[in-house]
């Protein structure tokens, strides 16, 4: 049996090679492809908890580290939550704000390289097909 035949194999390759990739694209930025996902919520939503990227993202572990990152660099900001005083949202700084600006073309060329080929049609079914493979999960 190939390798490549197992479902398991096939995805966990395209992963890393996707990553490799997004990876090499926001190297001028200074985001990893993982802090470039709390960036895109932020772009979306300024303002969220912690436990609200943890939600969104899947990944308790690594949340508290790529936040401590962020702010390190500049790009974001901790705010106490003044509805409760244990817990804080996560602003965008203005650096993080101008961040969006510059990031966006890379986003829009990351997708047309990893779709490049497919129809709409085709890009929609593998967003599906790959929604299904992570709920049958």
């Amino acid at each position: 049996m190939n390798l490549n035949d197992h479902i398991g194999i096939l995805i966990h390759s395209a992963d890393l090679a996707i990553t490799s990739y997004v990876r090499k694209q926001l190297e001028p930025f200074n985001l990893a492809p993982e802090q470039n996902l709390i960036m895109m919520i932020l772009w979306n939503q300024d303002g969220v908890s912690s436990n609200e990227l943890v939600s969104a993202l899947n990944n308790k572990a690594g949340i508290a580290r790529m936040i401590a990152s962020l702010e390190g660099k500049g790009y974001i900001k901790k705010v106490d939550d003044p509805k409760d005083k244990r817990s804080f949202k996560i602003h965008l700084t203005e650096e993080g704000k101008q961040l969006s600006h510059a990031v966006i073309d890379v986003h829009r060329n990351m997708r047309e390289t990893l779709t490049k080929g497919m129809t709409n049609e085709e890009v929609h079914e593998l967003q599906k097909l790959i929604t299904k493979v992570m709920n049958n999960i």
